[in-house]
């Protein structure tokens, strides 16, 4: 029998804990090919090679190569890692999320469940602090699944140990946050940390003193 009440607070990396934007680092590779940034999106970003990057498929050596194939950019390895991993920042927003789930650690499980590959993962790891407050990281490069593949919310509720149900989850994409609902998941669109606070009070979730 399910158990009333969120038990787990599931958060997003990408635009939610940690911005991003792609736009600087596609037009930094296109001076290294004949390719223009549209052809950049359209024949590599929206390929499957960086899904299978995302779902661990790929080593770092696989996927730089995949790209140098594709793309016939002329960089090295060490040049192309450096350019395809400096497409982060830290905003104000994140920094009051960072807050919110800190808060919240007090009173629930906090975890992260990302859709990500090792070399974000460890340039943002060395980079910002936000992975240390979670209990547990759900990466998508270690569970071989990726968002929005039910598969990857029923190994987080399995590892958990918890009912879809007792999971509140933030995500700035509406896909992904379609589909972890059809699995009984109480999921919310990301668009702000005062949206976030809202969602969770509406649910009666206690954020914990400041």
């Amino acid at each position: 029998m399910s158990r009333p009440g969120i038990k787990v607070v599931l958060f997003d990396l990408g635009n939610v804990l940690v911005d991003f934007n792609l736009e600087p680092a596609i037009k930094r590779i296109s001076n290294f090919c004949n390719k223009g940034p549209d052809g950049i999106s359209r024949l590599f970003l929206d390929s499957g090679v960086t899904g299978s990057f995302e779902k661990g498929e790929l080593s770092p050596e696989e996927f730089y190569k995949q790209a140098k194939d594709i793309l016939d950019i002329k960089l090295g390895y060490e040049s192309f890692v450096h350019i395809w991993n400096e497409i982060f920042f830290f905003s104000s927003k994140n920094r009051a999320v960072y807050h919110i789930a800190n808060r919240l650690k007090k009173n629930y499980r906090i975890c992260l469940l990302s859709n990500t590959n090792i070399l974000h993962y460890n340039y943002i790891k060395d980079n910002f602090p936000v992975f240390s407050i979670f209990e547990r990281l759900f990466l998508s490069f270690e569970m071989g699944a990726a968002k929005p593949d039910k598969l990857i919310y029923q190994k987080v509720t399995s590892a958990l140990c918890v009912w879809p149900e007792n999971i509140f989850y933030t995500d700035d994409r509406p896909e992904l946050i379609k589909s972890a609902s059809g699995l009984g998941i109480k999921s919310f669109i990301f668009t702000s940390a005062e949206q976030l606070i809202k969602d969770l009070t509406g649910l009666n979730i206690v954020l914990g003193d400041p």
